[in-house]
């Protein structure tokens, strides 16, 4: 039964997480919306778009606590630049 629990408190969390991240980023959204556009079409876009990045935030989310990491990030070696004698 333990593990039954441990499964629902992360579905709990997904649906926690995703529901607030595609109603923020669709406010938001529509908020960019009537700022910045007048065609009703392109302010709908908007809203489409800012639905978009809130459900794939909260897929990516939800992915890390089923899998149970986080993915490491490794910082890009630091490359020189070459030099350059003046002529």
């Amino acid at each position: 039964m333990a593990e039954g629990k441990k499964l629902g408190a992360k579905w709990d969390a997904c649906l926690d997480i995703g529901i607030k991240r595609v109603v923020y980023s669709s406010l938001a959204g529509a908020f960019a919306g009537l700022l910045f556009f007048r065609s009703p079409t392109t302010r709908w876009a908007s809203v489409a778009f800012g639905a978009g990045v809130g459900i794939g935030t909260a897929y990516t989310e939800c992915s890390y606590i089923f899998d149970g990491s986080y993915p490491k990030l490794e910082s890009a070696p630091k490359v020189s630049a070459p030099k350059v004698s003046a002529p």
